[in-house]
């Protein structure tokens, strides 16, 4: 349902208050600001008082989170109650992570004991491959894995092993997510078939692309090895009837369910390629740190609660200040994939402009999300967010320890993460800027040319997000925390956060195109027609 319109009047009130005050200002009108507005949870500290909100405005905030009885839509979703109402479908992705015996049930029937008879499938295959007691048609062990998914089949798990790859894997893991065949070349290049397994990943298994890039890897395989080439394929989907139909072979077959939706199946066998060429045990911690946060999720009070108060500040911003677009910068190499995780993650399940009874809705919903790791984004977009004409808040993350490298490095990055962050708030006056022209000797004329250009307006929100390392549990319960965010949001819009119609249309009419590519007569608008006949050379 929503919160109500009197809430949401009362929020909006609030928030139109903080465009006449400084967030700086805050810290000396509010001695006990910080000690509210950050909190620790599952191995990751929250930082939000650099938002816009004052602490009377975060209790208007929390008040529109109990209006819109998140805390109940929670319990429904962990007690995997049919909360996507246009599929009809529960949205249990918890139950994934959750440890043995935690006794989830989608839509009144038990699904833990499947989500642990296919872990453990999951490791009794993995484990064989990894010490070589599985091999290949050639009787070679696996030195490399592709993976073809898209979408929620390819931006999670991609994320995981470039998060958490070793500096040297002994199994190489490779991604193909895009039908342009080029990405699937450069997947294949230099491997040797025999020594290569794929994995097919696709809830439905009829998904255009993987099929069509799955097919042309069977073909690279059965080339060098015939029909026992089949030996190397795996699949992983909700439709097992459709991966033995495609020609994968039963043992290989590894299925998750319609209970989870696709951006939220890294957590299933979805990984199984990650959990390969980390280790089973290094998915299990993963799936551990998600659970943690499920419990903070869970059991902390609204004022303390992770997930809830990041969605506030994103919600403060959005509806409140009217601000459509949010950065996201991880100061780490190994979460230069967050941004894109998030894309699909957030602009996917809450870019909706109806609401889950199919009414259209009263306010804006997800902002654009786009981003790129620190600290070279500084150095390509940074520009705009400090002096452009739009304010664009930032989630900012930082992990204060390495794995690798040198650690004077890790701190000069550090410091740029966290000096960001003030820079952004604090800002830099023309005043200021006018003291030190002057100081340098320059000519009146010269200062009033320049003073404006070298003035930073500030008042520029981020939140930031400290992670001491990266590892398998940090990181498990950083996208978990952004789920828990996700659904948050989506609860107070009203929205159904689980389904995706918008990706259906452009899907439909590819394969209308593709037919008329190869010779068909279909109608369409000029403009199409017209970009039909020019790539058939008519």
């Amino acid at each position: 349902m929503g919160a109500s319109a009197k809430a949401w009047a009362d929020f909006e009130t609030a928030a139109r208050a903080a465009e006449g005050r400084r967030i700086a200002g805050l810290f000396e009108a509010e001695p006990d600001r910080l000690a509210k507005l950050t909190v620790e949870a599952a191995g990751l500290y929250l930082d939000l008082s650099k938002q816009p909100w004052s602490l009377a405005d975060l209790e208007v905030a929390l008040d529109l989170v109990r209006d819109a009885q998140v805390e109940t839509a929670r319990d429904a979703q962990l007690a995997g109650q049919p909360i996507n109402r246009s599929e009809g479908r529960a949205a249990l992705h918890a139950a994934l992570r959750a440890p043995a015996g935690a006794g989830f049930s989608a839509d009144g029937r038990p699904v833990s004991a499947e989500v642990e008879a296919t872990r453990a499938a999951m490791r009794a295959f993995v484990e064989t491959v990894r010490s070589g007691e599985r091999k290949g048609a050639a009787g070679r062990p696996f030195k490399a894995v592709v993976h073809i998914g898209i979408g929620g089949s390819d931006l999670g798990p991609r994320l995981v092993w470039e998060a958490l790859r070793p500096l040297s894997a002994p199994i190489e893991l490779r991604f193909a997510a895009n039908v342009d065949p080029a990405e699937l070349a450069f997947a294949l290049d230099g491997l040797d078939p025999a020594e290569t397994l794929v994995v097919a990943v696709s809830k439905t298994f009829t998904t255009q692309e993987t099929l069509s890039n799955a097919e042309a890897a069977r073909a690279w395989l059965r080339g060098a090895l015939g029909p026992a080439a089949d030996a190397h394929l795996i699949a992983v989907t909700a439709a097992p009837d459709k991966a033995r139909a495609f020609g994968v072979p039963d043992a290989q077959v590894f299925g998750f369910w319609d209970w989870v939706g696709g951006r939220y199946s890294v957590w299933s066998a979805v990984s199984l390629s990650c959990a390969i060429a980390l280790g089973f045990d290094v998915f299990e911690q993963m799936l551990s740190g998600g659970a943690a946060m499920d419990a903070h999720f869970r059991q902390a009070p609204l004022q303390a609660n992770a997930p809830v108060l990041l969605a506030l500040a994103h919600v403060f911003n959005r509806n409140g200040l009217g601000r459509p677009m949010r950065a996201v910068i991880p100061y780490a190499h190994r979460l230069r994939l967050l941004p894109s995780w998030l894309q699909q993650l957030e602009m996917e399940s809450n870019g909706k402009r109806v609401d889950a009874q199919g009414r259209s809705v009263a306010r804006a919903t997800a902002a654009s999300v786009f981003g790129e790791v620190g600290s070279t984004s500084q150095h390509a977009f940074f520009q705009l967010l400090h002096q452009g004409t739009d304010v664009i808040p930032l989630d900012i993350l930082a992990v204060r320890h390495a794995r690798e490298g040198d650690p004077a490095a890790q701190q000069k990055l550090l410091a740029n993460a966290i000096a960001q962050a003030e820079a952004l708030m604090v800002g830099r006056s023309e005043a200021d800027v006018r003291a030190e022209l002057e100081a340098a000797g320059l000519s009146a004329e010269r200062i009033a040319e320049l003073a404006p250009q070298r003035t930073f307006p500030g008042d520029r929100p981020s939140s930031f997000i400290l992670i001491d390392a990266v590892t398998p549990q940090t990181l498990g319960a950083l996208l978990a925390l952004y789920e828990h965010k996700t659904f948050v949001e989506g609860v107070l819009w009203g929205i159904n956060s689980f389904d995706q119609w918008g990706v259906e249309l452009g899907k439909t009419l590819a394969n209308r195109v593709l037919a008329d590519l190869a010779g068909g007569s279909g109608a369409h608008d000029p403009s199409t027609a017209a970009l039909v006949g020019k790539v058939r050379g008519l």
